[in-house]
């Protein structure tokens, strides 16, 4: 877990968290804090949240704290982040077919920016599939 990031310790913290946020986006980290993959994602995001912190709001979910949403959200991955905006769940179209979240380690904090940036501008007006602006088909294969 990435020092400076807010955890959510209960699945009434996570949802307060979606629920509660009425002009940020909340993109929440699900996975096991002491994952590698948990571990490269949440250097990541610590590292972009200065330049985000007013649009856009980061919150880490360890889903063995947690395990409410694992079956909701299909959280079979390390690590995966989801995104919401008042209380609606996000879907993004990244060119993979999954549609609803990023389950690898984002390249670095321009890119995971680039990402949260469309997705900020998608949800204020007013969208619910949210298309990024690079096809990531050809660059994450499972």
């Amino acid at each position: 877990m990435a020092h400076g990031l807010g955890h959510l310790h209960s699945a009434w913290a996570v949802e307060q968290a979606v629920t509660g946020e009425e002009s940020r986006v909340v993109l929440l980290r699900f996975g096991h804090d002491h994952d590698p993959e948990c571990m490269l994602m949440d250097e990541v995001l610590l590292e972009a949240s200065i330049a985000l912190e007013e649009a856009c709001r980061i919150s880490l979910v360890d889903i063995k704290e947690v395990p409410d949403f694992t079956q909701q959200y299909e959280l079979y991955d390390p690590c995966t982040l989801m995104f919401f905006y008042r209380g609606r769940h996000l879907q993004l179209e990244l060119g993979l077919g999954d549609r609803y979240k990023i389950t690898w380690p984002v390249g670095g904090s321009q890119e995971l920016t680039d990402i949260v940036e469309a997705v900020i501008r998608g949800a204020r007006q007013g969208r619910d599939l949210i298309v990024a602006t690079r096809d990531y088909s050809r660059t994450y294969r499972h």
